[in-house]
């Protein structure tokens, strides 16, 4: 196979373990798939390790990709991200995926960590308690996406009120109250959640915006969905890219 050096480089700090077999049944496809996806789709980014590493593994559940997360997952560990932001993570793919495609990730992960001989469970990282998590999600929403979202868990038409004060006790106060991992993170996250599994188009302009507006920028967006790009492909791509374009006017 033709690799590049850049390519072979970061192959190895992925996976110092070595090559897959795919090299040996599918040498022409590796040496073009390696060659984008290992130098010229990074050498494209500004982005840390650890956060391309969290925007790959997040995309690659929205898409549904499991063996490739299985991958990654160890990639990700070797660069040094922790159990902890890994697991956090996948916890929040449940408000966004939902448990049914959810669970083979997270069980890929704990089948990971055991291996390694990581202990589980983690530290706790809970921010809430049943008592506090719908008032304290709120507040991470009128954190996140303004003054505009004060009251949201009372809103709404009586009939599906309910499901504003789940958005605010469970998705924001259930995971975005963790620890692990900060607002940015988890909004980044989110953003690669909805890319990635499609049809979610109005959920990802309002959550590009809410990116940017604490400081993922429209060219840190373009970098996250751009690194993402070799595993959920062009047309996701696309669309998040549109959607992007919308958020920023």
């Amino acid at each position: 196979m033709l690799l590049t050096e850049k390519a072979k480089e970061n192959h190895q700090l992925l996976f110092p373990e070595g090559a897959t077999t795919l090299s040996q049944t599918d040498p022409e496809f590796i040496e073009r798939f390696d060659n984008f996806a290992f130098d010229e789709v990074p050498s494209q980014s500004k982005l840390s390790d650890r956060t391309r590493m969290l925007a790959i593994l997040a995309a690659l559940m929205g898409c549904q990709g499991l063996e490739e997360f299985k991958l990654m997952l160890k990639g990700a560990l070797n660069l040094g991200l922790t159990p902890v932001e890994i697991k956090e993570t996948v916890y929040q793919g449940a408000a966004y995926l939902g448990v049914g495609r959810m669970l083979p990730f997270l069980l890929a992960v704990n089948a990971e960590l055991e291996q390694r001989g990581v202990p589980l469970p983690l530290p706790s990282q809970a921010g809430t308690t049943m008592e506090d998590r719908v008032e304290k999600g709120e507040q991470a929403q009128v954190d996140i996406f303004g003054e505009g979202m004060k009251g949201f868990s009372q809103s709404g038409p009586e009939e599906s009120k309910h499901i504003n004060r789940w958005l605010s006790g469970n998705c924001f106060g259930d995971y975005y109250t963790r620890g692990g991992l900060n607002f940015s993170d988890r909004e980044m996250i989110t953003f690669c959640f909805l890319s990635a599994q499609g049809g979610c188009e109005p959920q990802l302009i309002s959550h590009a915006a809410a990116n940017m507006r604490i400081g993922n920028d429209k060219a840190f967006l373009i970098d996250v969905l751009s690194q993402c790009l070799p595993y959920v492909g062009y047309p996701r791509s696309l669309n998040a890219l549109r959607c992007v374009n919308e958020a920023a006017k």
